[in-house]
C-alpha cells in the first residue's frame, strides 16, 4: 500500500466538535486528498474513538486510506488502514506485526536519514521528515533540509512524506526535491474554502507530471 501515497496527506486539527471536525475532512476528501489521518493530541480516549468513527467511514466512502496517529489500538478498534507513529510511541515492528501486511505503516523520523533506515527495516511503508519549515503546530521541531528529502527519494525505496509548515506557495521546493506526500494541516483546515486548498495542493503535483 506504502507505494501508492502519492498526493496531499491530510491531517485533522485538534477539533472538539466531532460534527465540525467531520465537516472539515468531507471537505479535504471532496477536494481529493490522497490519505486523511486522525490526530488530536488534547482530546480523552473517548472523544477520540467517537471522533475516529465518525471520520473512518467518510474516507472509506472516497476509498481514502484513513490513518490513526500514535494508537495502535484505536487503529485496530475503527478498522482503520493505517498508523502512524512517532519516535516516542510505541515500537514499529509491534506496530508491523500487529496490524498485519495490509496496512499502511508511517513512521515520524524528523531530520535523521538514520531513523528512517531504522523504520524501513521495521515494517515501515512510508517515512516522514519534518519540520520542512516553520509550524505553527509544532513551533520547537526540528527542521529537515531540502537535502534530507531529496537524499531519502533518491535512496531509500521508499515514499517519501514532509510535514510542517507547509503551504501552497512553499510546497513546490518539496516537490521539486523528490517528496511523494505532503502532509498537511494549518494550510488546508484553516483554509476558508477546505476543498479549494486541496484541489490547489494537487495542482502542484499534477503541474510535477507534466
Amino acid at each position: 500500500m506504502g507505494a501508492a501515497l502519492r498526493g496531499l496527506y491530510a491531517i485533522t486539527p485538534d477539533e472538539a466538535d466531532t460534527q465540525a471536525l467531520a465537516a472539515k475532512a468531507a471537505a479535504a476528501l471532496a477536494g481529493g486528498v490522497a490519505a486523511l489521518q486522525y490526530r488530536n493530541k488534547a482530546a480523552d480516549p473517548s472523544l477520540r474513538r467517537a471522533q475516529a468513527q465518525a471520520l473512518a467511514p467518510l474516507c472509506r466512502a472516497q476509498r481514502v486510506p484513513f490513518i490513526v496517529n500514535d494508537d495502535l489500538a484505536l487503529a485496530m478498534a475503527v478498522d482503520a488502514d493505517g498508523l502512524h507513529l512517532g519516535g516516542t510511541d510505541g515500537d514499529l515492528a509491534e506496530a508491523r506485526r500487529r496490524l498485519g501486511a495490509g496496512k499502511l505503516l508511517g513512521a515520524s523520523c524528523y531530520n535523521r536519514y538514520d531513523s528512517a533506515l531504522a523504520a524501513k527495516e521495521r515494517g515501515a511503508d512510508y517515512v516522514a521528515f519534518g519540520s520542512a519549515f516553520a509550524s505553527a503546530t509544532k513551533p520547537n521541531a526540528v527542521r529537515a533540509s531540502l537535502e534530507l528529502y531529496a537524499r531519502a527519494h533518491r535512496e531509500l525505496g521508499l515514499p517519501v512524506v514532509a510535514i510542517g509548515g507547509i503551504t501552497v506557495d512553499n510546497a513546490g521546493a518539496l516537490l521539486a526535491a523528490g517528496v511523494d506526500a505532503l502532509a498537511v494541516i494549518t494550510d488546508l483546515f484553516e483554509a476558508r474554502d477546505i476543498a479549494a486548498r486541496a484541489r490547489a495542493f494537487n495542482a502542484l503535483f499534477e503541474a510535477m507530471t507534466q
